[in-house]
Formats: structure tokens, C-alpha cells, sequence
């Protein structure tokens, strides 16, 4: 895991490239490294290192003049150097120096032979090609600067004042000065008629805990992220299976305002069951408050719910780091899957619960990834997600949506990922753990966190600034005062338009209330009436 930028072009200062590159160097705190190439382009890598800690440094030397800089890891790279690649000589044991003899062999179309979670640039004399993984796991910007230079970075940092305009690199395609931008990940389950499967829990079970497995990857120990919820609570259940008997014991990790917040009180039951090394961590409201500035430059959004889970996040792999944890398990994913949001029990068919399920998975990037990556690697943490490994997408997002509507089991979200680690003879995790409702991570941190939030942006932003909110902010104006804390702060660090136009936000269907909180939806069972008066916080 690292950060890289890449500027193609002549004429661009080397010294100021590297500064620029340094901007975001929390993100390979390990080691730094750059390439000047003959025709003046420069390729920049902050390192952080997870597998070949001594030989892994990067920008990696291909066998001629390519020179690549990737961010991510490859869990298929033995496969890869074993099988396609077995003829190439390797400089290093790292991961990424697949992607560059992949390059050489197979010249643009390669993508689809990576699985990992990826960003790349590879420089090749006047040819060059960038890439981002399929559903964007790891962040990827690109822009142009007033002499036509092409820039390519993982961070907007860098970026945003070298370039008139920049945009968010698309997941799942590459791009090269020949092609343009060409999608290479177009799977079957993107057509929402195709979702013919019938349902087999134990193909659920099966995927999942390979998705796990390769996520296990790396020379140093890996953590997981449990909250208590049904998804980071199966993921460190999989995860503790697969390393019995290894001597290495899972370092679980879990936050809230106090000891008795929904998810610490949870975890701590899931962890005792499952035996990890537990790690319970407290903040206060005003010690969310007091980063509240720092997160918002570092995630490089404004979006409402993004912002309110980033500050336990980023709170949380703070504390991670301190234990030299360097990459972690999270369940990101399994709700946009299998429909676990509370608002989907309200969708009006079948059809467009499937629909709706598609899309959130493909705008994964512009929220829950981009939080998740952004906020713990402000920490040098990697965050490694199973739910979205491209088996287990293809195995369940073609399930019959009618076996995942929460209308079908009475309202029960996720039944059938609940069902399939159902297992009484050989439990995965207390009962109460593995039904517990949907409770989301800014949520379940303790419901003073937003109560109160949302009263400090009340006491920070005038009535008169937010009706001229429009004007200030013509592009995703704020319609909220906690919308506008936020949008103002991100405009200190990122004025610029094309900044602003690479936010989306988050909104609930199907749902009178549309303030993101899981509280602001009847079905929650602790649904809350002071969030569902607070009007539309988007």
C-alpha cells in the first residue's frame, strides 16, 4: 500500500514533483522512491510495506524501459509469476512487480488478470497506461495541468493546485494516450436480469472465506475491524478459523464514546467468543470534534455520512497503528450486496431492490471506500476488503434478488448472509451477534456522536450562511447546516470546482427522511425521533 503520482510531460521541476508526492506521504510512511524518465516525465512512490519489506522499493523497473508505481496489493501474484509470467526474472518478492512484466507480455489488456485491489501507473518511453481496480478499493485521481501535462495520483493533495482541471479516475477501467479510458471489468451481474442463481448457502460461505484467505496475504500480522455488526464480525470469525493452529492470534479492534456504546458492548462478546486479542477504544464528542478539520482534508470529501463515520475511523487506526498493525480486515460491501440497508426493505419491486443493489456497489468509491481506505492509510493503516472480491461478487450479486429482499424473512436484513454461517453444530458467532440489526459504524459508536454533532454544526454555521448557500456553493449546495460545516472546510483545502465535482453524496431511497443515519429509517428498532426531525442532511 502507498501513494504515487506520476506527471507526463516535459518540463516539470523534479525537486517540486517530489514535494508535491510528499503531501501525501502518510500514506507510505515506509519508504520513498521516484523515476526521472529520458523524456522528462517522473513517476513518484511513498511506500508502505506489507509484503518483501527489504527488496519491494518502488518505482519497479520492468525488463526494459517500462517503470511502474502501483498502490494495493495483487493476491493472485504467485499464481501470476508461477504460471503467465514464469519465463520473466523477478528483481523483487513484491506483489506489484507482476503488474509491469504483465505489461510487457500482454501489452494494454491485462487488468482482467489481476485480483487485488489496485492503482498503477506504468511509464514505458513515450507510452504509459494507468489503471484502477474494478470497484475502486483504492483511490485513484487524474488531471491535466495549463501546458497539457497529464498527472495521475492517488490523493487529489498533490494535484489540485498543479492542474486546471482533475477529475476521479474511473474503477475498473485504464487508460493509455492511445485509448483513452476503456472499461476491462464489465461483468455478467451489471445487467440486472441476469440475476437468475438460485440460492446455495454454502457457495456464500465457501466465497467468503476465500475472499478472507487471500486478504490474510503479507510478512506482517494483520488486524480486523470489529464493530459488533454482522459483516467486520463474520470477516474476523473467518479469519480466526483460518489461522488456528497457525500460533498467530487475530488483533481485533472496536471504538465508541464509552464501554456500554452498541457496537463496543457487541464486540466485546463477539471477541471473547472468538478469542482475538481485543483492543476497546473510547473517544469523546469533542475529541471527534477537534479532528473534525484534519479528517475532512484527508478523506477529500464533504459528504455528510462519510465525514461522520471518517472521525471514529481515523480515531480507531490511530490506535491500530500504535499496536504496529500496518493492514486490517473491514466489511465494507456486504450491505450494498445483499441489501442490508434499512431503506431497502421499502423498495417498491423486486426489480429495483436489484437495480438499487448494482448501483451501490458501483458507487462504492465515492463513499464507503474512500472513507475507509483514506481515513486509516491517514494512518499508514492498509484496509483490505473480502466482500468485494471479485468471486465472491460474481457468486452472490446474481443470486435471485427475491432471496435477498428483507420483505422475504419479515424484514429481516442480509438473511441469507446471516443464514449461511447459521451453523449450530460449528457456530461462527453468538446468536445475538450474528442476528444483531444493521446498526451503521457512525451510528453505532454511540448515538450522542451525531446527536451532538449536529448541534455543534448548529452552534458554528448563521441561519444567514446557510440561505446563501446556493451562491457560495452553486455546485452541491448545502441544504443543512451540518452540510455546510463541512462543505466550508473542504473548500479551504480544495476550492476549486473540480474538487467539489468529485464529491457524491450519500442518500437513502425509499425513505420520507433522507439524512443518511440509519436512526432516520422506522425500521431501525431504536429509531430515533430528534434525527428524524433533523430535516435532510445532505
Amino acid at each position: 500500500m502507498s501513494g504515487i503520482l506520476a506527471v507526463i510531460g516535459k518540463g516539470k521541476d523534479p525537486q517540486l514533483v517530489r514535494e508535491l508526492s510528499k503531501r501525501m506521504s502518510h500514506r507510505g510512511p515506509d519508504e520513498r522512491g521516484y523515476q526521472i524518465m529520458e523524456n522528462g516525465s517522473i513517476i513518484c512512490h511513498e511506500s508502505l510495506s506489507i509484503i518483501d519489506l527489504n527488496s519491494g522499493k518502488q518505482p519497479i523497473q520492468g525488463t526494459k524501459n517500462a517503470w511502474m508505481a502501483h498502490d494495493g496489493e495483487i493476491y493472485n501474484y504467485q499464481e501470476l509469476k508461477n504460471g503467465l509470467l514464469k519465463a520473466y526474472t523477478f528483481r523483487t518478492k513484491s506483489d506489484s512487480e507482476v503488474i509491469v512484466h504483465l505489461y510487457e507480455e500482454f501489452g494494454y489488456n491485462f487488468c482482467n488478470k489481476l485480483d487485488g485491489d489496485f492503482a498503477f501507473v506504468i511509464i514505458d518511453g513515450d507510452d504509459y497506461i494507468a489503471g484502477r481496480d474494478p470497484l475502486g478499493v483504492k483511490p485513484l485521481y487524474y488531471g491535466l495541468d495549463e501546458r497539457g501535462r497529464i498527472y495521475f495520483s492517488s490523493e487529489m493533495k498533490p494535484i489540485a493546485d498543479q492542474c486546471k482541471t482533475f477529475s476521479t479516475f474511473p474503477p475498473g477501467h485504464y487508460y493509455t494516450p492511445k485509448t483513452g479510458f476503456v472499461k476491462y471489468y464489465q461483468p455478467e451481474y451489471e445487467d440486472y436480469e441476469k440475476a437468475n442463481h438460485d440460492l446455495d448457502l454454502s457457495l456464500i460461505r465457501e466465497t467468503l472465506t476465500e475472499a478472507v484467505r487471500k486478504r490474510l496475504m503479507g510478512d506482517l500480522p494483520v488486524g480486523v475491524l470489529l464493530s459488533g455488526g454482522l459483516d467486520s464480525s463474520l470477516i474476523s470469525s473467518i479469519a480466526t478459523r483460518l489461522l488456528a493452529g497457525t500460533g498467530k492470534k487475530i488483533q481485533s479492534f472496536s471504538i465508541g464514546l464509552n464501554a456500554d456504546a452498541p457496537d463496543n458492548k457487541i464486540a466485546r462478546k463477539a471477541a471473547e467468543f472468538l478469542g482475538t486479542e481485543h483492543h476497546e477504544i473510547h473517544f469523546s464528542v469533542q475529541e471527534g470534534i477537534d479532528v473534525l478539520e484534519k479528517i475532512i482534508q484527508n478523506i477529500e470529501t464533504y459528504d455528510v455520512i462519510s465525514v461522520r463515520a471518517s472521525v471514529p475511523m481515523f480515531i480507531l487506526s490511530k490506535a491500530i497503528a500504535e499496536k504496529g498493525i500496518k493492514a486490517i480486515l473491514s466489511g465494507e460491501g456486504a450491505d450494498e450486496i445483499f441489501g442490508g440497508h434499512l431503506y431497502f426493505r421499502n423498495a417498491p419491486s423486486t426489480e429495483e431492490f436489484q437495480k438499487e443493489t448494482i448501483e451501490r456497489v458501483q458507487k462504492l468509491f465515492t463513499a464507503d471506500l474512500l472513507r475507509a481506505d483514506k481515513s486509516t492509510m491517514a494512518n499508514g493503516i492498509e484496509t483490505r476488503v473480502p466482500f468485494l472480491d471479485k468471486d465472491f461478487l460474481d457468486a452472490n450479486v446474481l443470486i435471485k434478488p427475491d432471496e435477498k429482499q428483507p420483505k422475504t424473512y419479515d424484514g429481516i436484513e442480509k438473511y441469507i448472509l446471516r443464514k449461511a454461517f447459521d451453523t449450530p453444530e460449528n457456530p461462527y458467532l453468538p446468536t445475538e451477534v450474528l442476528w444483531r440489526q444493521k446498526e451503521q459504524f457512525s451510528d453505532g459508536v454511540g448515538y450522542n456522536w451525531i446527536d451532538e454533532l449536529i448541534e455543534y454544526c448548529a452552534t458554528q454555521v448563521s441561519d444567514e450562511q446557510l440561505q446563501g448557500a446556493n451562491a457560495e456553493f452553486p455546485y452541491n449546495s448545502p441544504t443543512t447546516k451540518e452540510a455546510y460545516l463541512y462543505r466550508s472546510i473542504f473548500h479551504k483545502y480544495y476550492p476549486q470546482v473540480s474538487a467539489a465535482q468529485t464529491v457524491r453524496k450519500w442518500i437513502p431511497k425509499w425513505q420520507e427522511n433522507q439524512d443518511p443515519s440509519g436512526r432516520a429509517n422506522a425500521a431501525h428498532l431504536k429509531a430515533d425521533v430528534k434525527i428524524a426531525k433533523s430535516g435532510v442532511a445532505v
